[in-house]
C-alpha cells in the first residue's frame, strides 16, 4: 500500500480508502466485517462513511452503515487502526427523513454526537459536510444557474465556528466538504485564513475517466490551497469495470437493482466507456485496475475511495495501487476524454 497525510496534518492515510456505502442494502454485516477485515490485512487504513448510508437514502435504512462498523470496532478493537471519516447530511427532499435544519449548531451537534454513539468510538478523524445547503450544481447537474428563490444566507464563518467548538470537544480531529464547487471551497479557505478558524483539509467529490469535472476548476484549487481530493466513485457505480457493456454485471450490481441511478449511462458515458475498455484491454489491463490507477495517479488525489460488493471486486481494486500508466496509456485516455469530454459530470 502506498500512503499519504490529510493535507496540513500529520494523519496518515491509505492512498486506497475503504469506501462503505453499500454496507446494510447491498451487503449484509457479515460481508461489511470481512471488507474491513480484507482491507486492513491489505494495508487500507482509511475508512469513509456517512450518516446518510446505505444508498439509497430511506428511512428503515438510515444510519445502518456506521453501525455496522461501530459492530466491527467492538468486536475486533480495530479503532486505533483505522483513520474514520464520516459526514453530516445536508438539506434535501430525501434526507427529510434525518433532519431539516441543515448545519446549524444544533444539527452538527446532533450529528456528530449520534454518529459516535452508533460507530461506538469516542472521536471521529475527518468529518465533512456532505453537499452545499446554498443552491448550486451538485449531483450530476453540469452547469451552474442561479436560483433567486433560493434562500441561503451566507453562514460559511458560522458553520465553521459551529465546527471548531466541536473539535475543541475532542469529538472530531478535521474537517472537510463534499459535492462542493470552487467557489464553496474558497470562500471556507478564506473564512478559515482569516478568521483562524479550523481548515477544511479534503474535499470529497466524484472523480473518474467520465467525470473529470473536477479539474476544471478545483484541481487548480486544490494544488495551490493544499486541500486535497478524495475522489468518490472513481468505477462510476461499476460502469468503468466494462460489467456491464459486457453483459456480466450480477443481479445484484447496483445499477441493476437502482435503476434510477442514470448519472454514469448516458449514451456519451457508454460510448466513452466502450472506448476506455477498448484501451484497457490493448494494453493487457482490466478495465477497472485501469480506471482507478488513473485517478490514484493524480497529483491532486490525497485518496481515492473504493467500493465493492464482494471480496474478489475488492482485491482487484486495492491491487490497482501496483499499477503505473504509460505515457501511451494517458495520452490513449487524454483522447478520449477530448473527443467525450465529462459525460457524466
Amino acid at each position: 500500500m502506498k500512503y499519504t497525510t490529510l493535507p496540513n496534518t500529520n494523519i496518515k492515510v491509505s492512498k486506497i480508502c475503504l469506501g462503505t456505502m453499500t454496507w446494510g442494502n447491498q451487503n449484509t454485516q457479515d460481508e461489511g466485517f470481512a471488507q474491513m477485515d480484507f482491507a486492513l490485512d491489505k494495508g487500507v487504513n482509511f475508512f469513509d462513511t456517512a450518516e446518510l448510508y446505505p444508498v439509497p437514502a430511506r428511512k428503515e435504512t438510515y444510519a445502518e452503515t456506521e453501525r455496522i462498523i461501530g459492530n466491527w470496532f467492538a468486536k475486533t478493537g480495530n479503532r486505533d487502526k483505522v483513520v474514520l471519516a464520516s459526514k453530516i447530511a445536508g438539506t434535501g427532499d430525501y434526507t427529510a427523513h434525518i433532519r431539516t435544519n441543515g448545519f446549524s449548531k444544533e444539527a452538527l451537534n446532533d450529528a456528530v454526537n449520534h454518529s459516535l454513539k452508533r460507530l461506538k468510538t469516542d472521536y471521529i478523524d475527518l468529518y465533512q459536510l456532505h453537499w452545499p445547503e446554498r443552491n448550486t450544481n451538485t449531483f450530476g447537474v453540469r452547469d451552474y444557474k442561479n436560483n433567486p428563490k433560493d434562500k441561503w444566507e451566507d453562514n460559511f464563518n458560522e458553520i465553521l465556528h459551529h465546527l471548531d467548538e466541536i473539535i475543541k470537544s475532542g469529538k472530531i480531529r478535521q474537517v472537510g466538504i463534499s459535492n462542493e464547487k470552487a467557489w464553496g471551497t474558497m470562500r471556507y479557505l478564506e473564512e478559515s485564513k482569516r478568521h483562524s478558524l479550523p481548515r477544511m483539509v479534503t474535499i470529497q467529490n466524484a472523480y473518474s475517466l467520465i467525470n473529470r469535472v473536477f479539474e476544471g476548476d478545483l484541481a487548480e484549487v486544490a494544488q495551490r490551497e493544499n486541500i486535497g481530493l478524495l475522489a468518490y466513485s472513481p468505477m462510476a457505480f461499476g460502469v468503468l469495470s466494462g460489467k456491464y457493456i459486457n453483459g456480466t454485471a450480477a443481479k445484484n450490481a447496483r445499477l441493476n437493482m437502482f435503476t434510477h441511478f442514470s448519472r454514469y449511462s448516458s449514451t456519451n458515458a457508454t460510448e466513452a466507456t466502450k472506448r476506455y475498455l477498448k484501451i484497457a484491454e490493448d494494453h493487457n489491463m482490466s478495465l477497472a485496475q485501469m480506471s482507478l490507477a488513473f485517478v490514484n495517479e493524480r497529483p491532486f488525489v490525497t485518496s481515492n475511495i473504493i467500493g465493492a460488493t464482494n471480496i474478489d471486486q475488492l482485491t482487484e481494486n486495492i491491487n490497482s495501487i501496483n499499477m503505473s500508466l504509460s505515457d501511451d496509456v494517458l495520452k490513449a485516455i487524454d483522447k478520449v476524454h477530448s473527443e467525450i469530454p465529462n459525460p457524466a459530470p
